[in-house]
């Protein structure tokens, strides 16, 4: 298990991808955009990209309006 903080909230997370966790919390809906540890991640590479010990990870919901 690793400890990950994800939005600025830490927890805890068996699974193996980034992907992985961001469609468990349900931030995958829409558009969105992940940025780990400071670096922005094209989404083709979130099913690649493995959970680190420590990882933090951003994730960003694009809102309409006008």
């Amino acid at each position: 298990m690793s400890s990950i903080n994800v939005n600025g909230k830490t927890l805890q997370t068996t699974h193996q991808t980034v992907q992985l966790v961001v469609n468990e919390l349900g931030l995958s809906k829409g558009r969105y955009a992940v940025e780990v540890d400071g670096e922005l991640i094209p989404k083709s590479e979130l099913d690649k990209l493995r959970i680190v010990e420590g990882m933090n990870i951003e994730v960003v919901q694009a809102v309409g309006g006008g």
